[in-house]
């Protein structure tokens, strides 16, 4: 079965494309930049947060988690709101409240500020990102679409790391609050230019399933407070498995009220086609992998190694080259060799790369051993991340490609929880005692996890080149 679509059924299918979209593919990149950012820019400023506002470690946690919980619980509303309201309207909205929660957060003088910040920058990505990838999605065809995801993969593999670097810069530096002003200037330029670059996306008269959205964003956030009370607490913890619990029971709610529902939040049955499932798989381990390279590394060179902020930040400078890289490898193999052999060639050479990996000691040289390792693993991971995306949105219709965004977005948020919990849960005793072998095991788990992934692939990855379906050809 291939995902191949001929060149007259994509011409006739496919919308206009706008004529300043790489213009408008920047700006939009450089949006999604500051979300990704936020993700693990934080992580690096909570030690000067906790003194600065006299924060426990419950409350750093919820600083790092009300973005994660906001941002993956209501993606799917948002790519649901961009497919009703329209793409750019959408996308709009959320930029402004994300860059207004930037500045919120970044004034916060207690933890209440804080977090109600945080949740409210949550928010605002859940709602831009979805659009923002539903017009990258639908303003390129062709190759041109693929090398356009190749430029946004490269941005979500990149802007994790850099978000490290940066982190630290800006803490050693100004101080913590700017990891948030940063985002103000950004923001600002980007609200400007953008609504002269959209392309006129008229709304869809269309209701909206608000039991559909409030069971499906409970259950997501259930399970990523799940996965990040796992990583604190443990597997077997009363707080996880009942979050867990929960969540499995409001997505069987989700999909019975789906099937029963007129106008549905989303069609239940996307998740069976095959492209978008493979898709789906493919963007939660690359994700789940990446995030873990940067807990992992970020906690052993600081805690074992004893490096600064900014010194660790420097490590994982070449680790950004190599997600960029590598997405810019994937956009060409996808359009060249096809989904199938780029998605098990990208996890198994981050397999191979972390292999070295399960060795990790606290002589292991960081400049001849980890930091090489983990750019070639990224170099890999990132050119699964733009097949994931050009996989996932290559059989769905054009009003559908709102949704659809959500959905791969959703997995996203959801694997980058997922390799935090698991990573923190196996290195537990490196991370609480400075001991380096605890992070050998969880880095063998990493290679495993990257060569299980490949040999998946082969299975469940169409066969193909993905090509943009487009919507119902309209007069």
């Amino acid at each position: 079965m291939t995902h191949t679509h001929t060149a007259h059924e994509a011409t006739h299918h496919r919308p206009a494309a706008p004529p300043r979209r790489w213009l408008m593919l920047t700006v939009l990149c450089l949006a999604q930049f500051m979300l990704i950012l936020d993700v693990t820019v934080v992580n690096v400023a909570l030690p000067d947060m906790a003194a600065d506002l006299g924060l426990g470690r419950s409350t750093l946690t919820w600083a790092v988690t009300a973005y994660t919980l906001c941002f993956g619980g209501l993606m799917l509303l948002g790519g649901r709101l961009a497919d009703v309201f329209g793409a750019p309207r959408t996308a709009l909205v959320g930029l402004a409240l994300f860059t207004g929660a930037s500045l919120l957060t970044g004034l916060a003088q207690g933890a209440e500020t804080l977090i109600a910040g945080r949740a409210a920058q949550g928010v605002g990505a859940a709602l831009l990102s979805p659009a923002a990838l539903s017009l990258v999605t639908t303003s390129f065809h062709g190759p041109e679409r693929n090398k356009a995801l190749g430029f946004w993969a490269a941005i979500g593999g990149s802007g994790s790391a850099i978000g490290v670097l940066l982190g630290g810069a800006l803490t050693d530096g100004p101080g913590w609050r700017w990891v948030f002003y940063i985002n103000l200037p950004v923001g600002l330029l980007a609200l400007s230019a953008l609504p002269a670059l959209l392309p006129p996306r008229p709304r869809r008269p269309a209701r909206l399933d608000l039991p559909g959205a409030l069971l499906v964003t409970a259950a997501t956030a259930a399970l990523i407070y799940g996965l990040v009370e796992a990583g604190d607490d443990g597997w077997a913890s009363a707080g996880t498995l009942l979050s867990l619990l929960t969540a499995v029971v409001l997505y069987a709610a989700f999909t019975l009220v789906e099937r029963a529902s007129r106008e549905p939040l989303m069609d239940v049955r996307m998740l069976l086609r095959r492209p978008v499932a493979a898709g789906a798989f493919l963007m939660l381990v690359a994700t789940a992998l990446l995030i873990a390279f940067f807990f992992l590394g970020s906690v052993y060179l600081q805690g074992v190694r004893e490096f600064s902020a900014l010194r660790t930040g420097l490590v994982f400078l070449p680790v950004a080259v190599g997600a960029a890289v590598g997405a810019h490898l994937g956009s060409r193999l996808v359009g060249t060799l096809g989904s199938r052999p780029t998605a098990a060639g990208g996890m198994g050479v981050a397999a191979a790369a972390l292999l070295p990996l399960a060795w990790l000691d606290g002589q292991s040289p960081v400049y001849a051993v980890l930091m090489p390792a983990l750019s070639v693993a990224a170099l890999g991971v990132g050119a699964v991340f733009v097949t994931a995306t050009a996989t996932a949105l290559a059989s769905v219709r054009h009003e559908e490609a709102g949704i659809a965004s959500g959905v791969v977005n959703t997995f996203h948020e959801v694997g980058g929880s997922i390799g935090v919990a698991v990573m923190s849960t196996v290195a537990a005793a490196g991370i609480g005692g400075g001991v380096p072998e605890p992070f050998a095991d969880a880095f063998a788990v990493g290679a495993v996890a990257a060569a299980v992934a490949a040999a998946v692939s082969l299975l469940v990855v169409p066969r193909g080149r993905p090509q943009l379906t487009g919507g119902p050809h309209v007069h």
